[in-house]
């Protein structure tokens, strides 16, 4: 019988529970931000698809960094996709104040999308390069 060895998903940083932590707290705060009442903004329309996109980038960037195999990444990104689906869905099902939008399920889609790509690039190894860790 194999014994699980936590973090043998992740690239060897020094310190992988902090970066791993900060990327739930990440995860978090979407969470939080998604549900509760909006800030006062003038109307735009369809004006918040952009920061929907960009969180969702950031949050599948900070998983492209943190995870070194691809079977781990392709599971942190459905379920960042599906999150944000599920998001969507909360909203509607949920608060009072918001409202669910598929447009903003698919923005926050096409940001995991965006994200992963850093994958293909230099940068996939950056914070492993900041934290000193192994390569």
């Amino acid at each position: 019988m194999t014994r699980l060895r936590p973090g043998r998903s992740l690239k060897p940083f020094r310190r992988p529970w902090l970066w791993a932590g900060l990327w739930i707290a990440a995860i978090a705060a979407v969470l939080v931000l998604s549900l509760s009442p909006p800030p006062p903004m003038p109307p735009v329309d369809n004006g918040d698809k952009l920061g929907h996109f960009l969180a969702y980038a950031v949050l599948a960037t900070g998983a492209v960094q943190l995870y070194a195999r691809r079977v781990a990444l392709l599971g942190a990104a459905v379920g960042l996709v599906l999150l944000g689906i599920g998001i969507e869905y909360a909203q509607g099902a949920l608060t009072a104040m918001r409202v669910a939008d598929p447009a903003d399920a698919l923005a926050n889609t096409l940001g995991v999308v965006a994200g992963l790509a850093v994958q293909l690039t230099p940068w996939r190894d950056a914070l492993l390069r900041l934290d000193g860790g192994r390569r």
